[in-house]
């Protein structure tokens, strides 16, 4: 492995603990200006701060996120679309010349892969032309296991398409948390990152975190239950406390109620 490419994966992983707390933000490349990330820029500039790595848009990128407040963290940029919440999801490839992204200095590129959705071929070979460019310029590719409507997360499908994805290339596998997990995280040669998912109560997040690390996940790739909170700055230092810090989920509870009072009396 070339220089580059060890250096974009360790800013992203951080080789001090070989975790990773990244935002989730790329969310309307097919929602559109879903709940939480209406006016983003406000909303990253506090939140910058307390991640480890930023997932989102070119669009986003040059728009919502200050350089300078950025310059030192990673950007994982969101590289797959073509389609929207209107239509089958499953049918994208890839959207951004690898020039820009080499233009945009970006840590990673993410791409879906839809496994046994209807579009299943297509976005792995878009996984597949990713990777290509990828290695030429020394930029990783996360893969995320996107999921059909048809789908079960299941360790089964989970552990497939995640398989799938290192063997295609990817450095890095974004999936879900499931049942079993570690026959995923063991059965998958590159690094694990766990998705959110939908919004959850902030200790069911918190725990969310805790097993999947626990089931050998090196991080997570948290948006809606961060953005959404109450406390969008309080969740993610409670989530890089469990990440990072190997805190219990009621421990890191304590430090998102206690970021929320402090933002309360402020406002007061």
């Amino acid at each position: 492995m070339d220089w580059g490419m060890q250096n974009r994966l360790a800013r992203i992983i951080d080789p001090k603990d070989n975790r990773c707390v990244m935002l989730a933000v790329d969310h309307g490349y097919f929602q559109g200006p879903t709940t939480g990330l209406g006016q983003p820029r406000p909303l990253f500039k506090g939140l910058i701060p307390h991640a480890d790595a930023l997932m989102l848009t070119r669009g986003l990128l040059r728009h919502c996120v200050d350089a300078g407040q950025a310059r030192d963290i990673p950007i994982v940029l969101r590289s797959s679309g073509g389609a929207s919440v209107l239509s089958e999801l499953s049918h994208e490839d890839m959207t951004v010349d690898i020039e820009d992204a080499v233009r945009l200095n970006v840590a990673a590129l993410a791409m879906s892969v839809y496994v046994g959705g209807p579009g299943e071929r297509g976005t792995l070979l878009a996984l597949s032309k990713a990777v290509n460019a990828g290695e030429r310029y020394g930029i990783p590719v996360l893969a995320v296991t996107a999921v059909g409507r048809e789908m079960v997360r299941d360790v089964r499908y989970l552990s497939l398409a995640s398989r799938i994805a290192a063997e295609l290339g990817a450095r890095i596998v974004k999936t879900y948390y499931c049942d079993d997990f570690e026959k995923v995280t063991t059965t998958c040669p590159v690094p694990v990152v766990i998705a959110g998912g939908k919004k959850l109560e902030p200790k069911d997040a918190l725990q969310l975190a805790a097993n999947a690390i626990a089931g050998g996940a090196v991080g997570v790739d948290m948006g809606r239950n961060i953005f959404q909170s109450d406390s969008p700055v309080g969740m993610i230092k409670a989530v890089r406390a469990v990440v990072h810090k190997g805190a219990r989920p009621d421990e890191a509870l304590g430090i998102y109620e206690d970021q929320k009072a402090r933002e309360f009396a402020r406002a007061k």
